[in-house]
């Protein structure tokens, strides 16, 4: 079976990559003719770990090519991967891409072929693409589904590879038979596969991702009662999470989300609700409360700054929304530093792997090559984001190279006493301060 890839971003090559693992010969489309020769080289445009180990080892069932229509000519299976940003103004997705994907497709299709919505869509998208493609090419049969992924950034091998449900929405059966055909690996190994409508799969999707992105927003306001009531916000986590209706995962207080992921499909969620006058007042709110949060944590830097900030010099460890990626999109970090730099303060960060993708964000910050000369000479020193490298700092070499005296852990990384018996301030998150 011939699988063809639409784009080349995270989605679309994590995907290709992976399907060429479980044996199919996949070619990915591209117009980015520097990113497609990249490819060609070996190259990732992406930082995801394994992945480029995973491309080497299939190459020979991987193509990368910019010939779009010869591309999904061949094809017996065409994913759809194209990005589907938030649109200015009214947070909807902006379906541009893919409705201009669709077009194209139409045109080069033979017949019988399934065309697959990996991109994440509204409801109601699958449809509109059934009708783009049949006025397009009308009497050509085709097969039409929703295939949402739920990759996480850092660990999206594994995530593809073990996944804890495959969802599949379709209305013929060619299209089920030729998926199941596709994702046979993963229920070899026992891995569920839902198979229902379109209208489902697309809505299952946003679901999901309004759902974490909600327990991260509700974890995030216990932290702040806990700092005022001398509470401790990775206690009440662990307790609440051994809940198995709650469940432990995203219940880690922090800086608040970003990525590519939950920002913008929480507000096209919204913008649905809105739409189909359904309002879904509590991600309306996980929305604002999100952004909120982003310039809480400014304020809250600011302040170990005392009343004159102007002059003084703040070291920010982790750049990328997480760790493990170098994605800087709607990345903490973006709503903090430039705060900082307003404030009349000089920012020297460091990252192990977002730096380049940072720099044309961040023109006024300095970047550093390690976490220590990021912190040298520094008043304060921030945890933005939790890579490994930041987890074992011998805190009394911190210390030294420090002039003033603060750590500000924006994630919760070290216990208090590991810090504070080297003679540092520790400001931590939904935990009480001891000093």
């Amino acid at each position: 079976m011939q699988v063809t890839i639409i784009g080349t971003g995270y989605v679309g090559l994590v995907s290709g990559i992976c399907f060429s693992e479980f044996g199919f010969e996949v070619t990915c489309v591209d117009l980015d003719a520097d990113k497609i020769d990249a490819l060609n080289s070996g190259v990732l445009p992406i930082y995801e770990p394994g992945l480029d180990r995973l491309m080497e080892q299939n190459r020979q069932r991987l193509t990368f090519t910019t010939d779009f229509d010869s591309a999904v000519a061949q094809a017996d299976v065409v994913f759809v991967a194209v990005g589907t940003p938030s649109r200015r103004g009214d947070g909807e997705a902006d379906l541009q891409y893919v409705h201009a994907a669709a077009k194209q497709i139409a045109r080069s299709i033979k017949p019988e072929t399934v065309i697959v919505l990996k991109s994440t869509v509204v409801v109601g998208t699958n449809a509109e693409v059934q009708r783009i493609i049949e006025a397009e090419r009308p009497g050509v049969p085709f097969s039409l589904a929703s295939n949402p992924e739920f990759l996480r950034e850092g660990s999206a091998i594994e995530d593809f590879m073990r996944p804890d449900r495959v969802v599949v929405g379709v209305r013929d059966k060619r299209a089920e038979s030729v998926l199941q055909q596709i994702y046979r690996p993963l229920y070899l190994r026992d891995a569920p596969i839902v198979v229902t409508t379109p209208e489902n799969a697309e809505l299952i999707k946003y679901a999901a991702n309004a759902f974490l992105a909600m327990k991260i927003t509700f974890i995030n306001e216990v932290a702040d009662l806990c700092e005022q009531t001398g509470g401790n916000v990775q206690e009440v986590a662990k307790a609440i999470g051994l809940d198995n209706r709650i469940g432990g995962k995203f219940l880690h207080a922090g800086p608040g989300f970003g990525g590519s992921c939950f920002p913008k499909d929480t507000r096209a969620f919204a913008a649905t609700g809105r739409k189909y006058g359904a309002a879904q007042n509590l991600i309306e709110s996980v929305v604002s409360v999100n952004e909120a949060r982003k310039k809480a944590m400014a304020q809250k830097i600011l302040a170990e700054l005392g009343d004159t900030p102007r002059g003084k010099t703040v070291g920010i460890l982790g750049l990328a929304f997480k760790p493990n990626t170098d994605d800087m999109r709607e990345a903490p970090s973006l709503a903090v530093i430039p705060v900082l730099e307003a404030a009349g303060v000089d920012v020297k960060a460091h990252d192990p792997q977002a730096m380049g993708e940072a720099k044309s964000f961040l023109p006024n910050t300095q970047f550093c090559d390690s976490a220590e000369d990021a912190i040298t000479d520094v008043d304060v020193a921030v945890i933005m984001t939790e890579w490994n490298v930041y987890r074992a700092l011998d805190m009394q070499t911190v210390k030294k190279l420090m002039r003033g005296d603060v750590v500000i852990d924006l994630r919760n990384i070290y216990p208090v006493d590991a810090v504070e018996d080297a003679g540092l301030t520790y400001v931590s998150v939904g935990r009480s301060r001891t000093k």
